[in-house]
């Protein structure tokens, strides 16, 4: 049976290039990788017994100094049998927010990376349905993004206006 050592080790050794740095933060083990590294190191992860797809989202980092991408796809796995969990980091830079889909290796990040995609705008490649989740089709822009702007650009609906209006065309005999 592999430790976590073990494991971060194997990703080491298969990524290269794409694995960038490793961690620990409050107890819990981190590697942060290269977005070209993701789909591999996924698949390794679960060979190696890592079967359970706990989360996956996005952040944004705008305005945070010392970043080299300005969005991370973050991935939290737990190995059932093995009581291990591991979280990948992965760095998506803002002038082409994408990484390959995990859909085929984990089914349940189907809705995790739609609503990734619809609140922060970042890509999966391969995805089977990529298309917004919680906000309309036609909805502009994405709203987890720290530069989405806070006030809106039409007026809001204004209830007693519409309920003057809607006097008057009665008013008219219009209903």
């Amino acid at each position: 049976m592999l430790t976590l050592d073990e494991v971060v080790q194997r990703l080491k050794e298969v990524l290269g290039d794409n694995f960038l740095e490793e961690g620990e933060f409050r107890g819990q083990r981190f590697v942060i990788l290269r977005k070209d590294g993701v789909k591999e190191a996924i698949k390794l992860l679960k060979d190696l017994g890592f079967n359970h797809l706990q989360t996956l989202t996005g952040v944004d980092y705008l305005r945070i100094k010392n970043r080299k991408a300005r969005f991370e796809v973050v991935y939290q796995l737990y190995s059932i049998e093995k009581r291990l969990q591991l979280r990948l980091r992965v760095e998506v830079p803002e002038d082409d927010p994408e990484v390959d889909s995990i859909v085929d290796l984990f089914p349940c990040a189907n809705f995790l990376e739609r609503e990734v995609y619809d609140l922060l705008g970042i890509r999966f490649k391969g995805h089977p349905n990529l298309k917004r989740i919680l906000l309309p089709e036609n909805w502009v822009g994405h709203p987890l993004r720290k530069d989405y702007p806070l006030e809106p650009e039409e007026k809001p609906l204004d209830f007693i206006e519409l309920k003057k209006l809607n006097e008057e065309l009665l008013k008219y005999g219009i209903k």
